[in-house]
């Protein structure tokens, strides 16, 4: 079978980077490679500088031709975030299946920001149809927007997923690199329609507690691809200034999009990630009619609304 391509479109159009046999011969992985990225990330880091003045953001856009979703993968997705509705595409589940892509771009020489030690602060998600697991989806990757930041810099990333040219799903992504700055920054939210990142959080009825394990992020990483060292053992957190391994933000949202009443009817979200969750860890979820939290240790660990899609609109 003929390999399938990753299409970077931009300022060096025709560029193709083969994507694995395995993912042509039987669907879209979220996880093809996954060891690749971070020995990308551990070599482009050290030589890009966050803050530089006058740094812009390439044009590249990664585009992923419409595949079949492999089962296998998706089905593991759903376990460890507690989907159970069998005919519905999680939420969240675009957003995984274009994070490889999202990684390749902002590990690129081009990228301004250093992979290494950006914290994943908030992002938003629009469904504008309902998604099925036998939909052939194509995907597409872009760096948005670069922004300064009170404690340093901050690119919002994107990935929209097409079905036969139509625009079906969206989401937008904050990543903050710190550093210190010069000057004061212009005052921007964190995000499209998100509050300041100083606006409390009204504490919301608590639902229900969960027991999360200290090997949570190795099982979810090993669902989603993200590997990411802070994810895994205490011994690589530690090398990254957290005392022991934390939960994967994107674990956090899907499971409590997981556990709402319907989750397939939901169409937009917007989460902000406030407070690392150390592995292993009690956390109380929290839910009302405005929205769900995630707490635990006198802390809110992440907050987030759903509702309406946003009427958006990507870019072709």
């Amino acid at each position: 079978m003929a390999d399938r391509y990753l299409h970077f479109t931009g300022t060096a159009p025709g560029r193709f980077l083969t994507l694995s046999a395995a993912r042509a011969c039987w669907g879209r992985d979220p996880a093809p490679n996954p060891d690749v990225s971070l020995v990308r990330a551990a070599v482009t880091s050290p030589f890009k500088r966050a803050g530089r003045p006058g740094a812009t953001l390439p044009a590249d856009r990664a585009v992923l031709p419409a595949a079949p979703i492999a089962a296998a993968p998706l089905a593991s997705y759903r376990r460890i975030c507690g989907f159970t509705e069998p005919d519905t595409l999680p939420l969240t589940y675009p957003h995984v299946l274009g994070f490889p892509a999202t990684m390749r771009l902002m590990t690129a020489r081009r990228f301004p920001l250093p992979v290494v030690g950006l914290v994943h602060t908030w992002i938003e998600i629009a469904r504008h149809r309902p998604l099925h697991p036998t939909d052939l989806l194509e995907l597409t990757v872009y760096a948005e927007e670069l922004t300064p930041h009170r404690r340093g810099t901050e690119v919002t990333m994107a990935t929209e997923a097409r079905l036969a040219g139509e625009l079906v799903w969206e989401s937008r992504s904050g990543y903050l690199s710190r550093h210190t700055r010069t000057t004061p920054p212009t005052e921007h939210p964190p995000g499209p329609s998100g509050p300041t990142e100083a606006t409390p959080a009204t504490e919301l009825p608590a639902v229900a507690e969960w027991q999360l394990p200290g090997d949570l992020g190795r099982r979810y990483g090993a669902a989603s691809g993200d590997r990411n060292p802070i994810h895994l053992y205490p011994l690589t957190a530690r090398l990254f200034g957290f005392p022991r391994a934390i939960a994967h933000g994107m674990w956090t949202v899907a499971r409590c999009l997981a556990e709402a009443p319907r989750p397939g009817e939901v169409r937009w979200v917007r989460a902000d990630f406030r407070a690392p969750v150390l592995l292993p860890a009690t956390v109380t979820y929290a839910a009302d009619a405005t929205g769900f939290q995630l707490r635990g240790n006198g802390r809110v660990h992440l907050t987030g609304r759903t509702g309406p899609a946003a009427a958006r609109g990507g870019r072709s």
